[in-house]
């Protein structure tokens, strides 16, 4: 019998989970899910190791702080067109062949970035390598659809993000060590290591989940026509925007924080990246709460609601500071505020994922690659915004912080509507 206050969608979700998550448990081994992981960590470790070499690149290169900021762009939007193409491939051809390309080709383009002259050019292999990086991400979320349904679904979601989210935390770390022996380069040949290994493991342990009577057949129509009828569901869309939104206040984070910590607060390269870890566990801890403590128990739009409430709250608290409101703030009360925004993410991230990908089980891959592609392309636009007044000031970044967090919430609310869905006693009914 549902428990009080489920909804008929939660309710099904909730009784789906039980047999197939038990199943998933038997088929899914440690070192699978730690692959997994591996995988959905692919952007946070192309992009966290090399937020502390920033302001280096902007020196190495000659170039202003906003074309360096363009290398997190186009590494973002190629992961973000990258999903759109690797997804239906993998709705067609099974998981493994794609991903394997799609590693092979983000080792080569990493060990090109190593190499390049020019700002221009690292800008060019930093988009191909986020071509071939969506394979990674795109893909590990539609093998966790292909094994796991509804509530056990958001678990695992949240178990990722545990294993993924060491790589935020780590990855600054890294960055500012190798830092101490080498310049930026450095970093791009140890992020091609890292490649290499991932490529070797997909290749011994990771099996191939979707089952050949259970692929596409069609060819760039028939994956066209699929996403259409995906983006015609009004309340996938609605899930799959406020993600994105949410995501690029993420990113807005990700993009300005290097120059507003170090170049306006003064922090180290290791300061900065100790607080870049902090904010992490953070999202790390909360993720852990939610997929432990709250599914199951809790309404996941509730739960959602909170989270992007929270996120808003902590961007107006950011604005305010950065405007001089409450005078000058200082480093502490900003790194707090941060602390709060990044921590509400692992209640948004996890949950929009989930209550999406839950009403596509006919198309994981391609339902997976929309879901990629809107946050990545998003958060692409949002990065350039939050260098747009330059170096000194860091009220772009809570401005933008702001008003994603208000879309998401309005997205949420226009499209996905959970209040009209109707209680599991009255459909019982």
């Amino acid at each position: 019998m549902p428990e009080r206050g489920q909804t008929t969608e939660e309710h099904r979700i909730t009784e789906a989970a039980e047999p197939k998550g038990t199943a998933a448990r038997r088929r899914t081994g440690a070192l699978v899910t730690l692959v997994l992981g591996g995988l959905t960590a692919v952007p946070p470790l192309s992009m966290d190791m090399y937020l502390p070499a920033l302001p280096e690149v902007t020196d190495a290169l000659h170039s202003p702080a906003a074309t360096v900021q363009l290398t997190l762009t186009a590494c973002l939007l190629g992961m973000a067109l990258g999903q759109l193409v690797v997804g239906p491939m993998s709705d067609k051809w099974g998981r493994r062949r794609p991903l394997l390309i799609g590693l092979l080709v983000y080792i080569l383009a990493t060990a090109i970035c190593a190499f390049a002259p020019t700002a221009e050019l690292l800008i060019g292999f930093r988009l191909l390598q986020g071509l071939a990086g969506a394979a990674g991400i795109v893909i590990a979320r539609a093998i966790v659809r292909d094994l796991y349904d509804g509530v056990e679904m958001a678990r695992f979601f949240s178990t990722l993000m545990l294993i993924s989210g060491v790589a935020p935390v780590v990855a600054p770390l890294i960055g500012g060590q190798v830092l101490r022996f080498t310049d930026w380069r450095g970093i791009f040949v140890v992020l091609t290591g890292v490649g290499i290994a991932l490529t070797l493991l997909v290749w011994r342990v990771l099996p191939e989940t979707l089952a050949p009577e259970r692929r596409h057949g069609g060819g760039t129509v028939e994956a066209l026509r699929t996403m259409r009828s995906l983006l015609a569901d009004r309340v996938f869309t609605g899930y799959m925007i406020a993600g994105g939104f949410a995501f690029a206040a993420l990113f807005a984070y990700i993009s300005a924080s290097p120059f507003v910590i170090q170049e306006i607060y003064g922090a180290s390269p290791q300061t900065f990246s100790l607080l870049f870890g902090v904010n992490s566990v953070g999202l790390i801890v909360v993720g852990q709460i939610n997929g432990k403590v709250l599914v199951g128990r809790v309404s996941l739009n509730r739960v959602l609601a909170f989270g992007l409430t929270t996120i808003a709250v902590a961007a107006a608290a950011l604005l305010l500071m950065t405007t001089g409101v409450f005078g000058e703030p200082g480093l502490f009360p900003v790194a707090a505020g941060l602390f709060v925004l990044m921590s509400a993410m692992g209640l948004a991230m996890p949950n929009t994922q989930s209550l999406a990908l839950v009403r596509t089980p006919h198309a994981a891959g391609s339902a997976s690659a929309l879901l990629g592609t809107s946050s990545f392309l998003v958060g692409a636009v949002a990065s350039p915004l939050v260098g747009i007044a330059g170096e000194d000031t860091a009220v772009p970044m809570a401005v933008v912080q702001l008003v994603c967090a208000l879309a998401a919430i309005a997205c949420f609310v226009g499209l996905c509507r959970p209040w009209q869905h109707k209680p599991t006693e009255e459909a019982d009914h």
